[in-house]
């Protein structure tokens, strides 16, 4: 599948963003993909297949993968990369895509609905949540509690600590402290979590806890009941980051939304089941997106059993 590479020019401060596309530009409503913070696109391997007969773009967030920096520091909210979204959807003319955002790219995808609705063809929301998301990060409030004392530490050794980081994140221990914490060792194989831990690793430190708290700040839940476009929410039951009660209220928050939640899944959803994932994805966009079929909702939450 040919991928085209191109730069946009952020309008807040002049960075430049770095994205890739691919796919068909026709009938299909295009798609843009939103990752978490400190992901490169890893979480849409299984995905990027599924949707090669629209046209996608993939936008590396600031400071991410093939994205320098920001000029402005302080240019990282969600606010900020929301903005930058625009940017990159004007560089690769694309007037209106549906947004697929994993975990902060949830609230990303929202706050792109919030400031730049036009452009807003639909969203699909994967283990992410509306607002806050360091108050139920593993079923507490303690992240956010201890992020400006961690904030405070690296900026004493940022040149240690991201040393430290680049030898140890991207190696099979880290691989398997992950497989402890929250991934499914028996469904998330090495070759598919390795590029998450090798873009962490060449992240700076504290540019992701700068925007870890911006994150931890932000909130659309104003924005939920306001949303008129076709809305799928994807759940996961073993999901330690964004858990899978806080997906079930957004999802009954946005009118008309669908639901699917997967009990034996992580925050690691897409590449644990993928077979699941794509087809739920690619039915709703062709019923509900496309209008392919039958556009009114599925109100029941589609619970797999799949193990």
């Amino acid at each position: 599948m040919p991928t085209a590479w191109g730069y946009a020019l952020a309008s807040s401060d002049g960075s430049s963003l770095f994205y890739e596309s691919w796919g068909e530009r026709g009938h299909a409503t295009p798609a843009l993909l939103c990752d978490g913070i400190g992901c490169d696109g890893y979480v849409w391997r299984r995905l990027r297949d599924e949707l090669s007969a629209r046209f996608c773009v993939h936008a590396h967030y600031r400071g991410h993968g093939r994205t320098a920096a920001p000029r402005d520091p302080a240019r990282i909210t969600i606010e900020d990369l929301a903005d930058d979204v625009r940017d990159v959807l004007d560089d690769a003319l694309v007037d209106r895509a549906v947004l697929l955002g994993h975990s902060m790219g949830v609230q990303v995808s929202l706050e792109v609905a919030r400031r730049h609705p036009e452009r807003v063809a639909g969203l699909v929301l994967i283990c992410g949540v509306p607002s806050h998301p360091l108050r139920s990060f593993r079923g507490s409030d303690a992240l956010e509690s201890w992020l400006p004392s961690i904030q405070k530490w690296i900026q004493r050794a940022p040149g240690m600590i991201n040393r430290v980081s680049r030898a140890l994140l991207p190696t099979r221990l880290a691989y398997e402290v992950a497989t402890r914490f929250e991934i499914r060792r028996e469904l998330v194989q090495p070759a598919d979590f390795m590029p998450y831990l090798e873009g962490m690793a060449h992240l700076d430190a504290r540019l992701f806890v700068a925007m870890l708290a911006a994150a931890g700040q932000h909130s659309a839940d104003d924005l939920l009941p306001q949303l008129t476009v076709p809305t799928l929410v994807i759940a996961a039951g073993r999901d330690g980051f964004t858990p899978a009660e806080r997906s079930r209220a957004m999802a009954a928050t946005i009118p008309g939304a669908e639901l699917l939640e997967i009990p034996n899944a992580s925050h690691t959803a897409p590449i644990e089941h993928p077979n699941l994932v794509n087809f739920t994805i690619r039915d709703f966009l062709h019923r509900r997106v496309d209008g392919g079929g039958d556009s009114g909702p599925v109100r029941a939450s589609a619970r797999s059993t799949e193990s």
